[in-house]
């Protein structure tokens, strides 16, 4: 829940093509139109999606409602909802479904807490994320997103080698070498371009630098370096 009008715009002036990135913006819901008006040469997606269609839901945002926008990606399962809207297993699979049903792609954010993390059972978090979807009987994903949960606006990183380490858990767990898996954790212009050296790193959730366009620039362009 950050930004303003005036930021779309901004991004719309500042935000340049690259040979071989896909640029996927996520803004506000409300602010929805106007990126996929003013963001040329990027793609457009949503922050949430609502599991049914319609309803009495007042405040939700259904999936087809986001695709009739312009909407062709939105984010299911960050580590904010899943904390701070206590999204579970079985709902964020319901809204991976939704998304799909809508024809948005979904990106299936995966992650560990800290403490999870010290007591080594971070594969086993994130495998059992990312089985509670496909358990559901929802077909497998064009991209999922690695976010350690202790990395995520604290300043903090997952080196390089440790998110390679899990990347590559991942890839082989789902057994599919054209899934793209991003990274999400505090990524910086200063530090994308060592993540993304990496095998199975193809590309980065972007936080709190994407916030300011000159930085989330130059880390497309780390990318497509």
């Amino acid at each position: 829940m950050h930004g303003s009008r005036s930021l779309v715009e901004e991004f719309g002036c500042s935000l340049e093509g690259r040979n071989d990135v896909d640029v996927i913006v996520f803004p506000p819901a409300l602010y929805l139109p106007l990126a996929v008006e003013r963001l040329e040469g990027a793609q457009v997606g949503v922050q949430n999606v609502h599991l049914e269609k319609a309803g009495a839901y007042t405040g939700e945002v259904a999936a087809e409602m986001a695709a009739e926008m312009g909407a062709r990606y939105a984010l299911v399962g960050h580590s904010e909802r899943r904390r701070l809207f206590s999204e579970t297993d079985e709902i964020v699979a319901g809204k991976y479904e939704a998304a799909m049903r809508a024809g948005l792609v979904p990106i299936l954010c995966v992650g560990e807490t800290l403490e999870e993390r010290r007591e080594g059972r971070q594969a086993e978090v994130v495998l059992s994320q990312l089985d509670a979807v496909l358990h559901a009987g929802v077909q497998g994903s064009e991209v999922i997103a690695y976010e350690p949960v202790w990395a995520i606006g604290t300043g903090e990183t997952a080196t390089p080698s440790e998110a390679q380490a899990m990347h590559a858990t991942i890839r082989a767990a789902l057994g599919d070498a054209d899934i793209r898996i991003l990274y999400g954790g505090s990524v910086t212009a200063e530090n994308a371009g060592a993540l993304f050296a990496e095998d199975d790193i193809d590309g980065g959730l972007v936080g709190g630098a994407s916030l300011e366009p000159a930085s989330f620039n130059a880390i497309t362009y780390a990318a497509d370096q």
